[in-house]
């Protein structure tokens, strides 16, 4: 009798085993381009590279290529020369959209001589350590963390209050720095920031009579290194917010509030949330806050254009044990946690958000949500036409206002 077993084509054969590889080949991929962009999230930036050119410069003023950083209102700091010369810049003058230009107030030149060329946009406004940018008594000290020794500045307070317009602008401000004690201020700079981007603060604080420390945190350029050389979101640094925080009590603190920008905030809530020292706190003030990282990771995936599927996926590795390799992190990042929106009810401080409606890096919504569903903690204020940490910039007499209210209220 014939056999009835049915033959399947050697074709049919070739082609399924193609359809199985072609389909391994793009789960492959989707896991490598996922990885990718998480590595990204978690990975140090450290280069910093020109972002728009001096085209001209007068006597009070120069002229800039027109970016969407150049034209914004308020006043900024600019990089030339390789970085090696810094010079501050004011109110836009005109703005001429046809050539692409923009002519601003040349407040002054801090560092080198400047030249036409490339230069590097940033929100620091000040440079060096509060003795160079303010003229304020201030000294380098070392935190000791578990990661190793931390650089910070210490600025301590003069006693009594100030006239904040002498110190904000970099006049001298006179009289020896009082004893350390009493009301102290730690501020966290964001990813990839450095410690100027938290001098814009120092001479309310100052005004104020708080002693301020301004500290570095691992994988900062020029500290120490976690054992894998990644950014945790705040899920390993608040220990050197911690560090900190200790170091202010050992030296007499008996009133502390932290300020964060960006990732220093998500640092700082993770600090109150872990840290047995965190009683020790009795306010605390955001600017442009990361409230929630998945949040950020998918407004990120968004502008870059990346498939939902692998942002999502990205999100999950971060946070899978089995990727760590993938992504190159020691530990896994557990996003969900770094979710204030949700995690509400655990708030115990008072808290400032300060945060634009504008920010382009760091979507205000969750800032929003946060206030609205903690009114009895959180104050929020909205500022207009800020981009990412630049509400100071935009209106430093109102950033001031709305923080010194906060801290006497």
């Amino acid at each position: 009798m014939p056999s009835t077993r049915q033959v399947i084509p050697k074709s049919l054969v070739a082609a399924a085993a193609a359809g199985v590889a072609a389909a391994a080949l793009s789960a492959a991929s989707v896991v490598g381009a996922a990885a990718y962009f998480a590595r990204k999230v978690v990975t140090p930036d450290r280069l910093k590279p020109d972002d728009t050119q001096i085209l001209g410069i007068g006597d009070d003023d120069l002229i800039l290529e027109l970016t969407p950083e150049t034209r914004q209102p308020g006043r900024y700091g600019l990089w030339f020369d390789g970085g090696r010369g810094h010079a501050r810049v004011g109110a836009v003058l005109d703005v001429d959209e046809e050539s692409g230009r923009v002519r601003r107030v040349l407040e002054g030149v801090d560092i080198g001589e400047l030249v036409v060329g490339p230069a590097r946009w940033n929100q620091y406004y000040f440079v060096g350590d509060p003795q160079d940018a303010f003229g304020l008594p201030s000294r380098d000290v070392e935190i000791e963390s578990e990661i190793g020794k931390l650089a910070a500045w210490e600025v301590p307070t003069g006693g009594a209050a100030r006239s904040g317009e002498a110190a904000r602008f970099g006049e001298a401000v006179a009289g020896a720095a009082g004893a350390a004690g009493g009301r102290w201020a730690i501020l966290l700079h964001g990813r990839g920031a450095s410690r100027d981007e938290c001098l814009r603060a120092v001479p309310v604080l100052h005004d104020l009579g708080f002693t301020t420390l301004i500290p570095m945190y691992r994988n900062d350029l020029g500290a120490p290194a976690s054992s894998d050389g990644r950014y945790s979101l705040g899920l390993s640094e608040w220990r050197d917010c911690e560090a900190a925080i200790l170091y202010a009590v050992a030296a007499g603190a008996s009133e502390i509030v932290l300020f964060g920008w960006s990732m220093g905030a998500a640092i700082i809530l993770q600090t109150l949330d872990r840290s047995w020292l965190s009683d020790r706190v009795n306010a605390v003030v955001l600017d442009a806050p990361v409230i929630d990282w998945a949040d950020v990771l998918r407004h990120h995936g968004a502008l870059h254009k990346i498939p939902v599927p692998i942002g999502s996926l990205s999100r999950s590795l971060i946070g899978r044990r089995w990727a760590r390799r993938l992504v190159g992190v020691h530990e896994p990042i557990d996003v969900a946690l770094t979710n204030w929106e949700h995690r509400c009810d655990e708030l115990k401080h008072r808290t400032l958000l300060i945060h634009s409606l504008d920010d382009e890096f760091v979507p205000v919504g969750p800032s929003i949500s946060l206030a609205a569903k903690r009114p009895d903690l959180v104050r929020f204020e909205p500022w207009q036409q800020a981009r990412h940490t630049k509400e100071w910039n935009v209106d430093p007499e109102r950033w001031d206002s709305v923080v010194r209210d906060f801290l006497t209220g």
